[in-house]
């Protein structure tokens, strides 16, 4: 509980008003409260249903207004276990679309069971959870690696897993699956929405489901379709211990858990859609809508959460207070989440009571927030814009790095040169500081090539357009600016020649994420080469296209092993994750000294940064350290297909030069070549290699 003395001076006092404390069910010797929040309702009824059969209703009682738009009732009815819904009656008008005879979800259920067809009932939870000495691993943001995947597709495929255990959140926490995240280096699991969702009518038309989960029906329940069956069975007290159960042994093996979580608009889709929820509680309240009650989405799934307003963005922080707390979540990433930046005159502020609330609110600290720094209404691309205490997605850095090593190669082929120089890559490769000012650092960029939506890394490498026709949208859905290189056939082939340059491509843009100043990103599987035949929007194939594979063939095991040291080499060489920008001339603790040099040795001139013929590069990375070793790596680039001839910079302070990495080898090698300032190093067509510097 925030302190008085805190409402009064916190940037968001009016999200914290007292009087939209507790809201939902709380447990009372005998029964429980529930406490529902409307600020148009006339009326508000608690319904209760028969344990069996979810249309028989059993019992009804008024909710009384207390003041502040809340309505409360005291019941003895509600016990662990009952199952009830909410009617609501109000004013008829533009925007408000109440209607008594609906059967409403209380937005705080921290249960939910299906009735019928489309059906949904509210269950009350008891929740509690031993804990036992299980704590938060709190891994720094500079040692942070994320691994984002989907809860099922994880571990659905998984042959040490029992059955009964695929795709499950019990899976996920499975020996089998700890041991795959520790050996391969990564320290947070960033899973796609588990928030209860449902699959849009018009996807089950074309026998297609929701499998990414980006469609919300309630913020504070899992989704039961990712239990065990036995847990489904038993009911959503079961279904939240098995998921907590997950967090724990996860917790014990000191891997994080990050949510991506989607607060910018539900399953309620436009209007005309479903009246689940918060439309018939108070539309006008919840949504972003015109003075005629048309909608305003930025969202593009139909509606909008309008976080102007205390309610809504008041839900939005206690939905994450209870994942925080109550089920010990390490962060979020929040999925489009420029709509929740947006004002009553729906344009976007950093300074947003609820983006501000998020990171400020003392019940949140130590939580890490990962912000998508877009939506797709005006003024919606905001990478950098996001204020301190946020970390960014960087989709700069994402098509920059694509760029140089796929689509300029592309074109250099074509055009016998490249279209620019390596400049804009050096940006990338030092922590974007041309995106997020000094203040916020490296730390606030979150690194990645892939992500769950697009191509994977594979896919990236061995198509040039999307194939998406499985979609059943013709080939409409999907991004079409892709930034891919399929290196001379489109998919699948035999050609040797073509699967080792598609090879060497990944290794170097993995080895370019996993050295780059920033939090890196991994999309799983990728580390294992995993495709999705070329369909970069794959959000309604829950089948073997997405779902992991874990038999890999010799050359996808010897990526992984690429993936694996590279992750090693990061842990290993503070170098490469600086927390601040240097500054010129001054010492900045944690931060990395970078000295830029040619393939000659020579100190970088300014012509050289962009001449597209010139695309190879080396740079020195000394530590400013507060707490580790002083440490300086040498990372060389080269970024056209003729190899070349590179001399050690004679940089200050260095004797030799040890080599740790390169991108030319098809399994990484552990041998410590030695080299000295002056020596020449042969490096292949588009190539990586990294050094540390003694």
């Amino acid at each position: 509980m925030v302190s008085p003395e805190s409402v009064i001076t916190h940037p968001a006092a009016g999200l914290l008003s007292p009087e939209l404390d507790g809201l939902g069910i709380e447990l009372l010797p005998g029964g429980a409260r529930l406490r529902v929040w409307s600020g148009e309702a006339d009326a508000i009824d608690l319904v209760v249903f028969d344990d069996t059969d979810l249309d028989w209703i059993t019992a009804t009682e008024p909710l009384a207004p207390v003041g502040g738009g809340v309505w409360e009732v005291t019941s003895a009815l509600l016990r662990p276990g009952t199952r009830y819904a909410i009617r609501v009656d109000g004013p008829h008008g533009p925007g408000n679309t109440f209607n008594r005879g609906t059967l409403l979800l209380e937005p705080y259920t921290k249960g939910l069971v299906r009735t019928g067809y489309d059906g949904w009932r509210s269950v009350v939870v008891e929740g509690s959870f031993d804990w036992g000495d299980a704590r938060k691993p709190a891994v720094p943001l500079d040692r942070t690696v994320l691994y984002e995947g989907h809860l099922k597709g994880l571990s659905k495929r998984h042959p040490e897993l029992p059955g009964a255990l695929r795709g499950t959140y019990a899976g996920l926490a499975h020996p089998a699956m700890v041991q795959h995240f520790l050996d391969l280096g990564v320290t947070s699991i960033e899973l796609l929405p588990i928030h209860a969702f449902t699959t849009e009518p018009r996807l089950l038309q074309h026998g297609l489901a929701n499998y990414w989960g980006y469609n919300t029906l309630n913020f504070f329940t899992p989704h039961a379709a990712y239990a065990t069956e036995e847990a489904r069975r038993q009911g959503p007290e079961a279904v939240l211990r098995e998921f907590k159960g997950m967090v724990k042994l996860l917790h014990e093996a000191g891997l994080e858990v990050i949510l991506d979580v989607v607060y910018n608009h539900t399953a309620e889709e436009g209007l005309g859609g479903p009246r689940s929820s918060l439309r018939g509680i108070d539309n006008r309240a919840y949504y972003r809508q015109q003075d005629d009650g048309a909608y305003i989405d930025v969202t593009g799934c139909g509606n909008s959460l309008d976080t102007s307003t205390d309610a809504a963005s008041r839900l939005v922080l206690d939905s994450l207070r209870y994942w925080a707390n109550e089920v010990q979540i390490d962060g979020f990433r929040f999925d489009l989440a420029v709509t929740l930046g947006r004002d009553a005159a729906h344009e976007f502020t950093p300074q947003h009571p609820l983006l501000r609330a998020i990171v400020d609110d003392p019940a949140l600290a130590g939580v890490k927030t990962i912000a998508e720094p877009w939506d797709v209404g005006m003024g919606g691309w905001q990478t950098g814009g996001f204020g301190d205490g946020w970390s960014e997605w960087n989709d700069r850095y994402r098509d920059r790095v694509r760029n140089f090593w796929l689509s300029d190669v592309d074109y250099a082929r074509r055009a016998n040169v490249s279209p620019v120089g390596i400049g804009g890559l050096a940006h990338r490769l030092a922590g974007s500081a041309n995106t997020f000012d000094e203040a916020r650092g490296p730390l606030a960029g979150i690194n990645f090539v892939t992500a769950h939506d697009g191509f994977t890394l594979r896919d990236l490498v061995s198509y040039d357009v999307k194939h998406n026709h499985a979609n059943g949208e013709h080939g409409r859905d999907g991004a079409d600016t892709n930034r891919s290189f399929n290196h001379g056939t489109e998919g699948r082939t035999g050609d040797p020649a073509i699967l080792a340059t598609r090879r060497k491509a990944m290794r170097n843009l993995m080895g370019t994420l996993l050295l780059s100043a920033g939090v890196p990103m991994i999309t799983a599987g990728d580390e294992h080469a995993r495709t999705q035949n070329g369909n970069n929007n794959a959000y309604c194939h829950d089948s073997d296209l997405t779902w992991l594979r874990w038999e890999h063939t010799p050359w996808q095991q010897d990526l992984y092993a690429h993936v694996r040291h590279l992750l090693r080499l990061r842990r290993e060489n503070p170098a490469l994750r600086p927390s601040r920008f240097a500054r010129l001339g001054e010492h900045t603790p944690s931060a990395s000294v970078m000295e830029w040099y040619d393939e000659h040795g020579d100190t970088m001139s300014i012509e050289r940064w962009t001449d597209p013929s010139h695309r190879t590069l080396q740079y020195v990375a000394s530590s400013t350290p507060e707490q580790e070793d002083f440490n300086r790596i040498l990372l060389m680039i080269h970024g056209t297909e003729r190899p070349i001839d590179v001399t050690l910079p004679d940089a200050d302070g260095v004797k030799r030069y040890v080599s740790l990495w390169s991108s030319a080898e098809e399994t990484p090698s552990d041998d410590r070549a030695l080299f000295a300032p002056g020596d020449v190093v042969s490096l292949a067509g588009t190539s990586m290699h990294l050094f540390r510097a003694e």
